[in-house]
């Protein structure tokens, strides 16, 4: 017998992030006041290989025909949810999950969907503050170490062996007390309410990179590559941003990652539109070159979910580099750590195949005890980056997670 899973449309409530059940969060992608916030799990699955992608959507699928839907509000995100992380490589597991409760929220109108039978209680939830005690450790490459894998990627790239390769660094935090997901989910908001606030599976973060959105047939993808950090001057900071936008080197990162992108998404897009020149995103510790590169699904392609755009779309040059066999080669060779599901697309996918996904930055795992939690930044390398201004780099791109951390 199918289980009902119902959505209904829901009334006046706290702003997502502080709504709670008896039940723990489970997962969150939320963006200014629109998106999810889900409790418990009802079901699990993990992928790998280079099918992974592919298995998703099938186990998904699956999972849809068991389920009773009575959908009362309808739309893109409404009835049925599925939560996803990716790993950056397809040899590490990724993880799905379906939340037991889910409440949903967009353009000022908000809806509940649940599995089984009466409608659960919700809660105005008030984090309180324990005041964290964090001892900071080197992750898989000492600062001296990663900087010398900035210069050796240099060199390969100025022999031609490629273009662009991203290096990534890690840094782990050790707590006298549990790191709450949820808390943190909070604490980010407070500061960068414009990126995507993501949780899945205790990989917690504020990314400011859309991998893609698929809307009924309309497809869009936010591309960022080049990066200069904030001084915390306005006037300083407005200098910065000319000088970003006219810098040769960021340019030509971000012309790969744009690229890479567009390419992707050709066999499945018609009437793709790629603006002529980048705009500079002003977030509160970086500021990023950005285009949004959008397009149309094609008849002949009509029947693509999500699942299939990503799976032509990861990884992108923004994360990886060009070509991107050969830095994904680099990059096993250079960083010394594994990245799990960072750098991995991470959001979520409704029943019709629709959804969002980003890509899993400015974000941390919290380990299984939520006594430690391992954060990540990466920078792209090209023929004219230099060391020490990347590991700078580096550091900017840790201060959402870490501040965070320090007003928990």
């Amino acid at each position: 017998m199918a289980l009902r899973i119902t959505t209904e449309l829901l009334g006046d409530h706290p702003r997502l992030s502080e709504i709670a059940t008896s039940l723990p969060i489970s997962a969150s992608w939320i963006r200014g006041s629109d998106g999810f916030i889900a409790f418990g799990t009802y079901k699990s699955h993990t992928v790998t290989g280079k099918k992974r992608f592919a298995d998703a959507s099938g186990w998904w699928q699956n999972e849809l025909t068991q389920l009773e839907i009575k959908n009362n509000v309808h739309g893109v995100g409404t009835g049925p949810i599925l939560f996803t992380s990716f790993a950056f490589s397809q040899d590490e597991p990724s993880l799905v999950t379906i939340p037991q409760i889910v409440v949903g929220q967009k353009n000022g109108k908000s809806w509940i969907t649940w599995i089984g039978n009466g409608q659960p209680e919700l809660a105005k939830w008030i984090v309180e503050k324990s005041g964290l005690a964090l001892t900071w450790e080197q992750g898989a490459l000492s600062d001296e170490e990663w900087s010398a894998a900035v210069d050796e990627s240099v060199s390969r790239i100025k022999r031609g062996e490629l273009e662009k390769v991203v290096l990534a660094r890690d840094l782990i935090a050790r707590s006298d007390k549990a790191i709450d997901p949820a808390a943190l989910i909070q604490s980010l908001e407070t500061e960068y309410p414009s990126t995507w606030l993501f949780l899945v599976e205790n990989l917690v973060g504020a990314t400011p990179e859309l991998l893609v959105r698929l809307s009924k047939s309309l497809v869009t993808s936010r591309v960022l590559a080049g990066t200069i950090r904030r001084t915390g001057d306005e006037e300083r900071d407005f200098a910065l941003a000319g000088s970003l936008a006219k810098s040769s080197k960021d340019l030509e990162e971000h012309e790969y990652a744009v690229r890479s992108v567009a390419e992707a998404l050709e066999p499945f897009a018609s009437s793709t539109n790629v603006p002529d020149a980048p705009f500079v995103l002003h977030l509160p510790n970086v500021m990023h070159l950005a285009t949004d590169v959008t397009g149309v699904i094609n008849d002949a392609a009509s029947k693509v979910d999500i699942f299939k755009l990503v799976a032509a779309l990861h990884p992108s040059a923004a994360v990886c580099g060009t070509p991107t066999d050969t830095a994904r080669d680099l990059i096993s060779e250079l960083e010394s750590m594994n990245r799990n599901r960072y750098a991995g697309p991470v959001g979520w996918v409704d029943a019709h195949g629709d959804g969002e996904m980003g890509i899993a930055l400015r974000c941390g795992e919290i380990s299984a005890d939520q006594r430690s939690i391992r954060v990540f930044a990466g920078c792209g390398i090209v023929a004219g980056s230099n060391a020490e201004q990347e590991l700078a780099e580096s550091q900017a791109k840790l201060l959402p997670i870490r501040n965070a951390l320090t007003r928990l």
